[in-house]
């Protein structure tokens, strides 16, 4: 059996003013730049590990009033884990031995280890005072009021929790260089029995015999070098190492070199920052892994948390994937700040925590419960495989096809003088009228959903039904807060829609250039005009229709150029102007 850290609260530390977060076996936080994601990590490493040296004033929650908290608190619960991953009702004998009489029981009968660390000025010395107790109860609210007991407090940490950080800045070439580095810590447990070292100093003493032997100038230094003897009385002996003579030196020279076969390997400081940063992670992997065995070996409970921000970095995708399943092979807890759709669309759903910031308080959400696993195996196939970038939207603006794909966001520009993505507004189309899953994942993770929708056939009804089955489905709230809709013109697609507007010029330019392929061969081109000029509505819309995935994207040119003048309103649906409206009002940006 084992522990997992399942619960750590947070208040009053930098931009969190008070938060709770779940924390499943391998968490992946994702959300916005600035959005709390770090925040977390360091306020688990200030709980387990070792952050508190670093603590600063600015390590203090500043209020939008400009009011510094007079504390940091930072809660942690550790549970016991069955096998197969769910929560036990009791600790194993090792843990029960280790934790002793700091463990408790909830109202349920469950056993848990509760840590508080309590940070606050310390006016008398300077700096801060850093305190940690056990807490005799876990309770659902109220958990910022709940007075410590002085007899509870512990006088060091718990050695067998590890917190294990990997910072964004990380290089294997410069860790080697220090003792107190991942890698260097794996160098300090090297050793080796007296036979052992005994044969491999005999050795390396023959490499270096053979090394000065075959080398003209080494051997002309030891000669020379020999000289010194005339003041020893001819005692004395040079003798050159170009190898390190003793085994308890090897690391002081040690290099790691990388390449596609021996010979052809280079040592890390000719290699790119991601392998660097990529080996010097697989370091930390290796220390992980001998310190379990060591333990396992000795017979004594070890539960590391390693907690990695932004391992992605420097990776190209295939790369980031597979250090992903890497450090998801580690023992114990792992947490993953990243800003990687690739990351994030490989993790569990479950295990996704998406961290936001509205007027100054963060929040933490992830996937609602009453997901069937129909509902989940959806999700992941329609929505993560393919975009798990709309976890780090502000809004979504959802769609039917290819043609709204590639003109929207042209409108959106258009209208703000912004693209989508400079806002971190995402325009996706979900392949038909499947709005279902889409909603569902965005409401999960507090990401507001505006639907801009066909209005042909019985398209209305089809929608609004998945509505109200997402509604009877989840606990979601689909309200003017995170949710709107606007159809368009009765009967109308977008190519309808379009031809509806004051848009003939726009449209007919875009259909020229697409069946020129945009090249400017005067004949060509006059003659198409000619043609396309001599279309009726209907032929029009025949032929837009027919040609979505090409026309739409030069359309999307010409509206952005809007060579006649026209104001941006006249560019676009009613229905896509409220979508953009809304967004705007959601995301506050002006």
């Amino acid at each position: 059996m084992s522990i997992l850290i399942d619960v750590v609260r947070i208040c009053g530390f930098r931009g969190i003013k008070k938060l709770e977060v779940t924390l499943p076996r391998i968490a992946v936080l994702v959300g916005q730049n600035n959005a709390g994601k770090t925040s977390i990590v360091k306020a688990l490493q200030l709980a387990i590990g070792d952050y508190s040296r670093y603590l600063s004033e600015e390590d203090f929650h500043i209020a939008q009033d400009d009011t510094r908290s007079d504390q940091i608190l930072v809660d942690v619960r550790i549970v016991s884990l069955n096998s197969d991953g769910t929560i036990s009702n009791e600790f194993s004998e090792d843990w029960l031995e280790e934790f002793g009489d700091k463990i408790r029981q909830d109202a349920e009968g469950k056993q848990f280890l509760a840590l508080r660390t309590l940070v606050k000025p310390d006016s008398i010395k300077g700096g801060f005072s850093v305190e940690r107790y056990t807490l005799d109860q876990w309770v659902p609210v109220g958990w910022v009021d709940i007075e410590v007991v002085s007899k509870n407090r512990l006088r060091g940490k718990l050695q067998a929790l590890q917190y294990i950080s990997i910072d964004a800045q990380r290089d294997l070439h410069s860790e080697l260089k220090e003792r107190s580095s991942f890698i260097g810590k794996v160098l300090s447990t090297v050793e080796y029995n007296n036979a052992d070292i005994i044969e491999l100093e005999g050795m390396i003493k023959e490499v270096n015999q053979q090394a000065i032997n075959k080398s003209q100038p080494l051997s002309t230094l030891k000669k020379h070098l020999n000289a010194l003897n005339d003041s020893f009385d001819g005692k004395g002996q040079a003798e050159l190492s170009p190898f390190p003579k003793k085994v308890r030196d090897l690391s002081k020279r040690f290099s790691v070199h990388f390449g596609e076969n021996e010979s052809n390997s280079f040592s890390m400081e000719y290699h790119g920052m991601g392998t660097r940063s990529w080996a010097s992670i697989l370091t930390v992997k290796a220390m992980v892994e001998l310190s379990n065995e060591n333990h396992a070996a000795e017979a004594k409970p070890f539960f590391p948390i390693v907690a990695a921000e932004e391992p992605e970095a420097h990776l190209h995708v295939n790369a980031q994937r597979t250090l992903f399943k890497q450090m998801s092979e580690m023992p114990g807890q792992v947490i993953i700040s990243t800003h990687s759709p690739y990351i994030a669309s490989l993790s569990e759903l479950e295990n996704l925590r998406c961290l936001s910031k509205s007027e100054g308080t963060v929040a933490a959400s992830q996937l609602i419960g009453g997901l069937d696993s129909e509902d989940i195996k959806t999700l992941r196939r329609e929505v993560m495989r393919l975009r798990g970038d709309i976890l780090f939207s502000k809004a979504l603006i959802l769609f039917e096809g290819v043609s709204e794909e590639q003109i929207l966001p042209a409108m959106f520009e258009c209208y703000f003088s912004r693209s989508p993505f400079e806002v971190g507004v995402s325009c996706i189309a979900v392949g038909g009228k499947n709005y279902k899953p889409f909603i569902k994942m965005a409401g999960s993770f507090g990401i507001p959903v505006f639907i801009v929708s066909d209005n042909d056939g019985n398209t209305q009804a089809e929608v609004q039904s998945q509505i109200v089955k997402t509604k009877q489905e989840t606990p979601l709230t689909l309200n003017d807060d995170s949710f709107g809709i606007s159809y368009l013109g009765h009967g109308n697609d977008i190519e309808a829609e379009l031809l509806s507007l004051d848009m003939l010029d726009e449209i007919k330019k875009a259909i020229v250039l697409a069946e020129t392929r945009g090249k400017d061969i005067p004949g060509w081109v006059a003659a198409k005009a000619a043609e396309v000029e001599e279309l009726t509505g209907e032929q029009l819309l025949v032929k837009m229709r027919g040609m979505k995935a090409t026309y739409a994207g030069f359309l999307a040119d010409v509206i952005l150029t809007n060579e006649n003048g026209k104001q941006p309103e006249q560019l676009m649906p009613l229905a896509v102007k409220q979508a953009f409206d809304k967004v705007k009002e959601w995301t506050t940006y002006d």
